[in-house]
């Protein structure tokens, strides 16, 4: 679960519009796509060429669709990326309901895909958007080609300590006694615990990608529903370890048909490093990478092995359906 914005692309816009365009760095533009009772903002990077296979990524609890910057670029001559703002987060306003849950996310994630006609999909996710691409996987296996899961949120029976704080966010009440308590920290201030939390090893950020980091966090902080947001995406992530039966996050893990790709990290105090084992287990037929170096957003930290770990599982996607049309 990750806890906030992290260093990543630096955003130009204000709270009241998107960027342009030409204002957006990194080759990389935003645009806006509006359903009944629900509006994202969705980042995209110019396919390289016509007919690239369709992807989109899906980031973490407080994270943003810059989380994904770093992989898309890198995947700029494999996929056609383009990463969502879940409602609530980055450039995205709150859903009319103000519903977090994650099944609410996941179907937020098959509106979009299915208006969009992309499907199907290579399908990422980043620890809550972990959670809510395995469910968007099992309940529909159409829009997905394969899934890439970075430290996927799955129910764990012995937290670790050092994500108490961010489950407490589930807790009504809590997430503004946390605001009460945090508000004599500054934005640097917060986004080094942040780091320092989310990566294995900090000193990877890059001091451009901490100052824009520090300045998301500046914006977002001054949301009016930024705890709002924070509190029921948490207690939607506590909801849904409790469910059980078909509706279980572990049992739609093995409903997943999709080639999966399973990125653990052996410093990520966030996900245990113990759950890739029973992830691989999980998801049928899977393959792990396991990164020691790597904290809970290894697709940040290490973005070329990612990169190329994915390459290997959509390559060999497609031959095993060339083979399997042969026959």
């Amino acid at each position: 679960m990750s806890s906030t914005e992290l260093p990543g692309v630096r955003s130009t816009a204000t709270p009241t519009s998107l960027p342009e365009a030409d204002r957006v760095d990194g080759g990389e533009r935003l645009r806006t796509v509006a359903l009944p009772g629900l509006e994202m903002n969705v980042r995209f990077r110019p396919a390289e060429r016509e007919g690239l296979p369709a992807a989109l990524f899906v980031h973490g609890l407080g994270g943003s669709s810059q989380n994904w910057s770093a992989l898309m670029e890198r995947l700029a001559h494999t996929v056609d990326g383009e990463a969502v703002d879940l409602p609530g987060f980055g450039w995205s306003p709150p859903p009319v309901d103000r519903n977090y849950s994650v099944t609410a996310q996941a179907r937020a994630v098959i509106r979009h895909l299915d208006a969009a006609g992309r499907g199907p999909v290579h399908l990422f996710g980043n620890s809550l958007g972990g959670a809510v691409s395995t469910r968007v996987a099992a309940v529909r296996p159409d829009l997905v080609r394969t899934l890439t899961l970075v430290s996927p949120a799955l129910p764990e029976l012995r937290v670790q300590k050092s994500a108490v704080p961010t489950a407490l966010l589930a807790v009504p009440g809590t997430a503004a006694l946390f605001g009460r308590l945090t508000r004599g920290l500054t934005a640097e201030q917060r986004t080094r615990g942040v780091t320092d939390l989310c990566y294995g090893d900090p000193a990877r950020v890059t001091p451009e990608g901490f100052r824009g980091a520090v300045e998301e966090m500046e914006r977002r902080m001054a949301l009016p529903y930024f705890w709002d947001a924070m509190s029921r995406s948490s207690r939607g992530i506590v909801d849904a370890y409790t469910l059980g039966g078909q509706h279980g996050l572990w049992r739609q893990a093995g409903r997943v048909l999709a080639p999966t790709l399973l990125v653990y990290g052996g410093r990520d105090r966030l996900v245990s490093y113990r759950m890739a084992r029973k992830a691989a287990a999980a998801y049928r037929g899977s393959r792990l990478l396991s990164l020691p170096e790597a904290g809970h957003v290894a697709m940040m930290e290490y973005p070329e092995v990612v990169a190329a770990a994915f390459r290997e599982l959509a390559h060999d996607a497609d031959r095993d359906t060339a083979d399997g049309k042969g026959r």
